[in-house]
C-alpha cells in the first residue's frame, strides 16, 4: 500500500461500471477514509445500481486493507434531471450521432450536475476530493468529459460553496487498454477479475452471456468500447500501470 494522503478523505462518484471501479480502487489505494455516490436518473441500464453493491462487497472481501477504508454509500435520486435530457440513455432510442454531432447516449451537462449534488454531499460529509472517471482520451465524445470542463466546474463550486474541494479524474489521460492495465498495478488479477465478473458497462443492461471482457450485449457503443480497451491490454501481453504513473 501507498503513503496516505493528508485529507479528511474522497468522495468517488460511483456507478458500478469499469471506469468507476478503477477509480474506487485508485482512491482506496490513497485515502484514508473513502465514501461512495451513485445517481439514479432514470438510466435504461439501471442493473448498473445493482452492480454498484457487489463490487463494494466483493472489493471489501477481496482487499481487507481497502475495506477498513470503505465507507458509506450514497444514492441519489435525479430522475426528473434524466427526463430532461431524452436521450438513448435513458429512453428506447438508437445509438447514434446526432445532428449534433454528439452520441445519441449524451445526456447534456450531466457530469456537471454529478458534480454539483456530489460536492453538496461531500460538504456535509466533510470529503475534501470528488473523484470521477471522466476521460478525454479514449471516450464517446462527451464535452463534459473534458478536463477543461472538470476544471472550470471545479472552480465554480469552491467560490460558489466557500469550499476547498479538488475534483480527481485518474482516468483523463488513459486510454481503455490502460486504464485495465491500472486495474491490474492497483489489485492484480483479483481486481481484474472482480471488474469482469461484477462491474456493469452495457448500456442495454444485458448481463446473460460474460465475454472475454465482462458482462454485456456487445454492440452498444460502451460495449464496443470496453471490448477494444481489454483486446488492446491483452494484446500488448496485459502490462502493469502503476497508480504512481497516473496523473490525477
Amino acid at each position: 500500500m501507498g503513503p496516505m494522503i493528508e485529507t479528511t478523505g474522497a468522495l468517488v462518484l460511483f456507478s458500478g461500471g469499469q471506469d468507476s471501479t478503477v477509480c474506487l480502487a485508485w482512491a482506496l489505494e490513497r485515502y484514508p477514509r473513502v465514501e461512495t455516490v451513485g445517481f439514479d436518473y432514470g438510466q435504461r441500464h439501471a442493473v448498473e445500481l445493482q452492480a454498484r453493491q457487489a463490487v463494494r462487497a466483493r472489493m471489501a472481501g477481496a482487499f481487507p486493507d481497502w475495506a477498513s477504508r470503505l465507507g458509506e454509500d450514497h444514492m441519489l435520486e435525479m430522475r426528473g434531471f434524466g427526463a430532461i435530457g431524452d436521450t438513448a440513455m435513458t429512453g428506447e432510442r438508437a445509438f447514434e450521432i446526432t445532428a449534433k454531432g454528439l452520441p445519441s447516449t449524451y445526456v447534456p451537462g450531466r457530469n456537471l450536475v454529478f458534480l454539483t449534488y456530489a460536492a453538496a454531499l461531500a460538504d456535509r460529509r466533510g470529503l475534501q476530493v470528488l473523484v470521477g472517471g471522466m476521460c478525454e482520451t479514449d471516450f464517446s465524445g462527451y464535452p463534459d468529459c473534458r478536463r477543461e470542463a472538470i476544471d472550470a466546474m471545479e472552480q465554480a463550486l469552491n467560490l460558489g460553496m466557500a469550499q476547498d474541494f479538488r475534483i480527481e479524474t485518474p482516468l483523463m489521460r488513459l486510454t481503455k487498454a490502460e486504464t485495465w492495465a491500472l486495474a491490474k498495478g492497483l489489485g492484480g488479477e483479483p481486481l481484474v477479475e472482480l471488474i469482469l465478473e461484477e462491474s456493469h458497462t452495457c448500456y442495454r443492461g444485458e448481463r446473460e452471456v460474460r465475454r472475454p471482457w465482462g458482462y454485456g450485449c456487445g454492440t452498444c457503443p460502451a460495449c464496443e468500447l470496453r471490448a477494444r480497451g481489454y483486446e488492446g491490454w491483452v494484446a500488448q501481453d496485459r502490462p502493469v500501470l502503476r497508480p504512481g504513473a497516473v496523473e490525477a
